[in-house]
């Protein structure tokens, strides 16, 4: 069974918003984009795919160079993309709707071969998480305070007990620390 993974970037008063995180392009773009890498698919809900195409599908990208996000565009947009929504008619970008039960649809993704998923986000991971089907989280925690936002996990129903298995700091002051659930 391929690992689902999740990954995301928030404050140290626990915003995730991604306007109030200003991350170092290279260094934390970089571990993005290999994390990415690793991983056989995608899993976004509709706001977060919609948020990735607009920044990061080439048709869209304005911003090229030394010192830009290129690698981790590239990445993204040549990865497999499953999108859960009950909105979207279609999607394209390498992308396949997901539909019906989350907890059957994702364990059916799960089962596949394959070195796992990946998912980002803010609301799919939180029902993620409910149904026990995350199996490494990543918190990259930025040294700011934003006073402000949608926090991680608000509203989860069951506590979650994490084990670290490991943290890896950055130039910027960023610091990544990866969990697993103790089961």
């Amino acid at each position: 069974m391929r690992p689902l993974r999740y990954s995301i970037n928030v404050t140290l008063d626990g915003c995730c918003d991604h306007r109030a995180i200003i991350p170092d392009e290279q260094e934390l773009h970089r571990r993005a984009a290999e994390n990415i890498a690793a991983a056989d698919a995608l899993l976004f809900g509709r706001v977060t795919y919609e948020m990735m195409e607009a920044a990061f599908r080439p048709k869209n990208r304005t911003e090229t160079g030394p010192g830009s996000t290129d690698p981790f565009a590239r990445t993204i947009d040549a990865a497999k993309k499953y999108v859960v929504s009950s909105t979207l008619d279609r999607v394209d970008w390498n992308a396949e709707l997901v539909r019906g039960d989350l907890g059957k649809a994702v364990q059916a993704l799960k089962q596949e071969p394959g070195k796992g998923l990946f998912v980002g986000g803010v609301k799919l991971p939180l029902a993620l998480a409910e149904l026990g089907l995350i199996d490494e989280y990543e918190f990259v925690v930025h040294p700011a305070l934003a006073g402000h936002g949608p926090t991680l996990f608000a509203g989860l129903s069951k506590r979650i007990d994490l084990r670290l298995v490991s943290r890896q700091e950055f130039g910027s002051g960023a610091v990544a620390m990866r969990y697993e659930p103790r089961r």
